[in-house]
């Protein structure tokens, strides 16, 4: 599996070197013309050091390639799923023309503004599409069981299950668990995965069976000293050791190592709720959902007529919410029922497809003919840039719950209220309505303790992907 990895980020780095040739290249002579650098360069009197484009083209690529490098973006072990892929990309990018910047102002270098101002966006968008393609493919393959390493998870019963689940769930990550060492399992497999041994023989049966990664968490058996052991002997079997802590939910950003008296000490820092990053996103969203507004008037307008042609009620139907710290609001929407369905909901509830207080129905018989396309393609949830705009909600966020709903909150699920909903976010992006009430709840509370500006983009470009999938809308 190593071999075939490694000519996996062969391919990875040829595409890379040819994306950062037509970005520099391309630049070079869109800016100069086939030849007309050198006469570009003896017109120029002050330049403090005679500079040919060519040679600076050549550097480019090669500083541009070691960059990438340098800040882990051939390290297979990022490929294919989170974010650190494209943030090394991009955080490469930058520097690189930042150091760039830097030497051409310190060394009174006139260089061509044009010529950079080509290059590195062209070059950076190219190599971020081309990790996307590739990243798709990867994981095409690994749905399929190919191009993923294989697992030997070690450690006590209770934590396995929940880490074998969590590697499952994620085939795009690359671990395919094939064994477990467990000394209290009683039974010969925790679910699918067959018990080889116990937590004290993983080193000796990861030889024997060949695996390319040990993936251990919480056990007592095992100990500090038993993984320190383990990690030894697995030294020069080319062998991965992962090490899952029992702290879950809690993104990278927010986790910070660090070593005392042979420790490693995970210190997880508060999530914030305050400061510069909630107004940029307050800003942000506001510019967005206006900007927005007006773009998307022109599917208003035909939407709308389309609602009043229908069954001639009214165009808008507006729900009471709550938002950010319990406050109430008018959430808009398309209408997507008949007039006067809130009256025959309680007729329905014993038909109700969904779990927790949550009211989900497949085949609502009150959904209109126009309702159902709009829900199908969520062009019901447009009205609610209005809401944006007003700043009682936001373009990410965890989903807006009706005050029936909070009123059955416990203490942890109240903590969505920290922030102000969404018109999408993580729900919307892992099932919509076929999550389950306990997977929605996770999934918001781990938006409120994790969101980002980089997460917050992310999740706007995969709700596209969803949308046109229209999967789990109803």
């Amino acid at each position: 599996m190593q071999d075939v990895l490694r000519g996996f980020m062969r391919r990875v780095v040829i595409s890379d070197l040819l994306v950062i040739l037509w970005a520099v290249l391309g630049a070079q002579l869109i800016r100069f013309g086939p030849a007309a650098a050198e006469a570009e360069l003896a017109a120029r009197a002050d330049t403090f050091l005679e500079l040919k484009y060519t040679t600076l083209t050549v550097v480019l690529i090669v500083a541009w390639l070691l960059m990438l490098r340098i800040h882990g973006a051939f390290d297979r072990r990022v490929l294919g799923h989170g974010p650190e892929e494209y943030k090394a990309v991009a955080v490469a990018s930058f520097r690189l023309f930042s150091i760039v910047a830097v030497a051409s102002y310190s060394l009174h270098l006139d260089l061509a503004r044009g010529y950079v101002a080509m290059a590195l966006p062209a070059g950076m968008i190219g190599l971020l599409m081309c990790r996307w393609f590739w990243r798709k493919w990867l994981t095409l393959h690994r749905k399929q069981g190919q191009l993923s390493g294989s697992v030997l998870v070690v450690g006590s019963q209770e934590n396995l299950v929940n880490l074998i689940r969590a590697l499952d769930s994620a085939p795009s990550a690359g671990y395919r668990v094939v064994a477990a060492c467990c000394s209290d399992a009683d039974q010969p497999y925790i679910g699918r995965v067959p018990v080889v041994g116990e937590e004290s023989e993983a080193a000796e049966i990861a030889g024997r069976i060949g695996v390319d990664t040990v993936a251990c968490t919480s056990s007592w058996r095992l100990g500090a000293g038993g993984l320190r052991r383990l990690s030894w002997a697995l030294e020069g079997q080319e062998v991965d050791l992962v090490v899952a802590p029992a702290l879950t939910d809690v993104a990278g950003p927010r986790v910070l190592t660090r070593p005392v008296a042979g420790l490693s000490l995970l210190h997880v820092e508060a999530p914030v709720f305050a400061g510069p990053g909630l107004a940029m996103k307050t800003a942000f969203d506001r510019s967005a959902a206006a900007v927005l507004l007006l773009l998307l008037s022109p599917l208003f307008a035909v939407v709308a007529v389309r609602i009043r042609r229908d069954d001639k009620g009214p165009v808008f139907f507006r729900q009471e919410r709550v938002g950010k710290d319990g406050t109430s609001f008018a959430m808009l929407k398309f209408r997507t029922m008949s007039v006067g369905a809130e009256g025959m909901l309680a007729s329905l509830q014993d038909r109700s497809d969904g779990e927790g207080p949550l009211f989900k129905m497949r085949d609502d018989p009150r959904v209109t003919r126009i309702g159902a396309v709009l829900r199908r393609y969520s062009l019901d949830e447009l009205p609610q840039l209005v809401n944006v705009l007003r700043g009682q909600m936001s373009l990410v966020g965890p989903r807006p719950p009706l005050s029936s709903e909070v009123a059955t909150y416990g203490h942890d699920v109240h903590r969505r209220l920290l922030v102000k909903p969404g018109m999408t976010g993580l729900w919307q992006i892992n099932g919509r309505s076929d999550l389950s009430w306990e997977e929605s709840v996770r999934f918001d509370l781990y938006y409120v303790e994790n969101s980002s500006p980089i997460s917050d983009l992310m999740i706007l470009w995969r709700t596209a992907r969803a949308v046109l999938r229209a999967s789990g809308a109803y």
